[in-house]
């Protein structure tokens, strides 16, 4: 019983001092993200608030997170010297900051899990030295204590404890306590404040007038895109939109977002009204597919959280970081082969090679676009002979597919890149086979390679793609006018000949 008595002590010991070595590792931790078009530094704490840190310019912000959990992000280097143009990416990014939140929620568990595996470890060794030394041991140790020697030693033990501790930050020096207003304070009673940004404080040092005249253009292009793309989403739950029968999947469209998060809540809104399990991204989520943007990626993510994904890189998605990120993120992208796509159909999709390559030949320099698309031609098709037809082709451009329909190799090819709806129009093969191509127009409202803004700058459009028996079977469009009003179009029947 006694023994059994001494092994729990033993493990509750071991978990508390598990638990506090843990919470000095973590809130002496940071970490480097992508965040809101920076690259941000975040730091743990136990002040209950959130604190942003915005630079030299603009003024800090505070809000109370409700708990006894704090943070500090220090926003860093950016891609722009234009203050206004960064507050206005700021409100657009606020309006929407689900994909923000879920950056930072990824990378306090990851520093927390860090802490825990290392507390765990450093709190096993006094329990490991302890039972190694032995009871007699243990017991000599200590008759020697009052010694000379057993000073020395214990103090020799302190100054290690000290030494391993003191990277940790204690005795760290304290900065002088801020100074915290209200914001309502700050921009003062002609600018009228939404409720969610009512608990945020800024540090009350800055009375530029500048500064309040951007911050206060903020909060008004906040509250605008807010209310259009809060009434959009609302609105999106009462479409009149087709329903999938029990043996059917659907999968929703979207293409040439050009970072507008503000309609990715949009569309996950038509897609739940749809009963759409799958998303299919034709590319050019981003303008340039620099770093900077990855909270337009982190958006469209976070939107689609639970949703079976595939995606290919459009033009302006140049390099590689769009397809790595979005890859982290759980999209599935292709290398040249046919894959497992919605309700049980077989898909391949290939970036395109106006921005980081095509396929297995990505690699491979001085394509032309035409010799770009006769290698897809050829690869689409010598699946289609071996029995693996693809029934779905998605690409940025769909132009690219028309080899593969004209010799029906293909049920269906599907891209954006023109910013305008085309189709879905039959296609008839050398052989009598029907497929069909099908253009999306730009989901993110986009009338140049950037749409993030407080309302939509052209008409948005979202497409609806039914699956059934293993073929898309029916594709229905929706379109967000820029007033903010609905046109849903009627599910057309995809209706296939059958294979000579």
């Amino acid at each position: 019983m006694l023994h059994r008595l001494a092994l729990l002590a033993g493990v509750l010991g071991w978990a508390a001092l598990t638990a506090s070595v843990a919470a000095v590792i973590f809130v002496e931790s940071e970490r480097t993200v992508d965040l809101a078009s920076h690259e941000a530094t975040i730091s743990p704490d136990f002040s209950g608030d959130l604190v942003l840190r915005m630079g030299p310019v603009l003024p800090d912000l505070r809000i109370p997170t409700g708990s006894r959990f704090g943070l500090e992000i220090e926003l860093g280097n950016t891609d722009t010297t234009s203050v206004p143009e960064l507050t206005a990416r700021y409100a657009a990014i606020a309006s929407q900051p689900e994909g923000q939140i879920a950056v930072v929620e990824r990378s306090v568990r990851t520093m927390a899990l860090a802490a825990l595996v290392q507390a765990s470890a450093l709190a096993t060794v006094p329990f490991a030295l302890w039972w190694l030394v032995g009871r007699e041991r243990r017991h000599a140790l200590l008759a020697r204590l009052p010694s000379r020697r057993g000073v020395v030693a214990a103090g020799g033990c302190l100054v290690l404890v000290t030494a391993a501790v003191a990277p940790l930050g204690w005795g760290r020096h304290q900065p002088e306590p801020e100074r915290w207003i209200t914001l309502a304070q700050f921009l003062g009673p002609d600018i009228p404040l939404p409720e969610q940004v009512r608990d945020v404080e800024v540090t009350g040092a800055v009375t530029a007038a500048e500064t309040r005249r951007l911050i206060g253009s903020a909060v008004n292009s906040y509250r605008q895109g807010e209310a259009f793309y809060s009434k959009a989403t609302k609105d999106a739950a009462e479409l009149p939109l087709r329903e999938p029968r029990e043996d059917e999947t659907v999968a929703v469209l979207v293409s040439d977002r050009h970072l507008n998060v503000g309609m990715d809540a949009v569309a996950r809104a038509v897609a739940d009204r749809a009963g759409a399990t799958a998303v299919l991204d034709a590319g050019d989520d981003t303008s340039t597919g620099e770093r900077w943007e990855a909270f337009s990626l982190d958006s469209v993510s976070a939107a689609f959280s639970g949703f079976d994904r595939w995606a290919v890189a459009g033009n302006h998605d140049n390099g590689d970081f769009v397809r790595a990120h979005m890859s982290d993120h759980g999209w599935e992208y292709f290398d040249g082969e046919v894959v497992d796509g919605p309700g049980g159909s077989r898909i391949m999709g290939v970036d395109d090679p106006r921005s980081s390559g095509l396929g297995n030949w990505r690699d491979e320099k001085g394509l032309s676009s035409a010799e770009v698309a006769e290698r897809l031609t050829e690869a689409v098709c010598e699946a289609d002979e071996d029995g693996d037809r693809v029934n779905t082709l998605l690409l940025h451009d769909a132009d690219f597919g028309d080899g593969a329909l004209a010799r029906g190799c293909v049920d269906l090819v599907v891209g954006g890149h023109v910013h305008v709806e085309d189709g879905p129009n039959a296609v008839t093969a050398e052989d009598g086979r029907v497929g069909y191509t099908y253009t999306v127009g730009t989901t993110g409202g986009a009338a140049y390679a950037i749409a993030i803004g407080t309302k939509l700058r052209r008409d948005a459009n979202i497409a609806l793609i039914t699956y059934r028996d293993g073929r898309p079977v029916g594709v229905q469009s929706v379109v967000l006018r820029t007033n903010g009003r609905y046109d849903v179009n009627d599910w057309v029947a995809l209706e296939y000949t059958p294979a000579p």
